[in-house]
């Protein structure tokens, strides 16, 4: 009997890139020697500011001499006042035909190179073919307000998520927050006295619309006080 493929229940490297691209409020622009900041990104995204394509093939790339390279810099940041807010570094590497302009203007053409994705897990290279093949989770851009809106409005129920945690808690957690949430699951910091770790909440399937995520966390809840009715009680 052939098995079906197993479902994701994490984004891929090439997901994360977009959403990181598509949520980003400012980056920064390594280029000639020169670091520019590049503030209020809201709306356009960093792809409003610069256009990634393939190295051209048919000779019509600018002059050595013209060729300049670039790097952008982004930092992904935790919404929510965890341990060690930094949750992933992108680094985006190319060549403009052209030094950079940092002033405001029209889409900066940018002969791809690759992106590097720096987090817990370690280092992921992505090239272009990947990135656009990829979409930006649908939850990127309100991401922060969600997690937000969850820690002020119904922060006594987090704590009852970690009835799914596995392995469970030790006995020593100072607290629990919402770290990161996207469309296939829920992500919890757990913080201990010297460390912490997190857990990984996946939905029951992988949301394609902002308003599918309250569902999704509501049967999380549910879930959790079916184990908590069972016995599964921390202690």
């Amino acid at each position: 009997m052939r098995r079906s493929p197993a479902r994701p229940s994490a984004p891929t490297a090439a997901e994360r890139v977009r959403s990181i691209l598509a949520a980003a409020h400012s980056m920064t622009v390594v280029s000639d020697g020169r670091h520019t900041e590049v503030r209020r990104l809201d709306g356009d995204g960093a792809m409003g500011h610069f256009h990634l394509h393939a190295p051209c093939e048919d000779g019509t790339a600018a002059p050595e001499s013209r060729r300049v390279p670039v790097r952008l810099e982004f930092t992904d940041i935790a919404p929510t006042p965890v341990r060690d807010r930094l949750r992933a570094r992108l680094t985006l590497t190319g060549v403009l035909a052209t030094p950079h302009d940092p002033t405001p203007g029209e889409s900066t053409c940018v002969e791809f190179g690759q992106a590097v994705l720096e987090n817990a897990d370690g280092r992921a290279y992505v090239g272009l073919a990947e990135l656009e093949a990829a979409e930006p989770d649908p939850l990127a851009t309100c991401e922060a307000a969600m997690l937000t809106h969850l820690i002020d409005d119904h922060g006594a129920l987090v704590p009852l998520l970690l009835r799914l945690a596995r392995p469970l808690p030790d006995e020593d957690l100072l607290r629990v927050l919402p770290l990161a949430v996207d469309r296939y699951g829920l992500t919890l910091r757990l913080e201990h006295p010297r460390t912490h770790r997190d857990v990984r909440l996946p939905f029951g399937t992988p949301v394609r619309h902002v308003d599918h995520v309250g569902p999704q966390i509501h049967a999380l809840l549910a879930a959790a006080r079916r184990r908590s009715h069972a016995g599964h009680l921390l202690t």
